[in-house]
């Protein structure tokens, strides 16, 4: 080996090692960060949950319901149609 090859050669190392170092750094911060985050968060009360649900179940009921009907609709229109 030259001694370029061997100045070079710890550099390669270190970088590696520092590159190990970054990620567990980086995770780390990850985590915090998303602690950080969830504590911000403002959960709902249990009438506002239940309220709020019972909103959604019943717009899909009524889009369902709305669906269903102009399917009906179109569907004896082609029969008159076709036949």
């Amino acid at each position: 080996m030259t001694k370029n090859e061997l100045k070079e050669q710890p550099k390669e190392e270190t970088k590696a090692n520092s590159d190990a170092t970054s990620d567990i750094a980086g995770v780390t911060k990850l985590f915090v960060e998303s602690k950080a985050e969830f504590s911000k968060i403002v959960w709902p009360t249990r009438q506002q949950l239940i309220s709020e649900s019972a909103s959604v179940l019943l717009m899909i009921v009524a889009v369902a319901t709305f669906v269903y009907l102009i399917d009906a609709l179109f569907r004896t229109v082609a029969l008159q149609v076709f036949q």
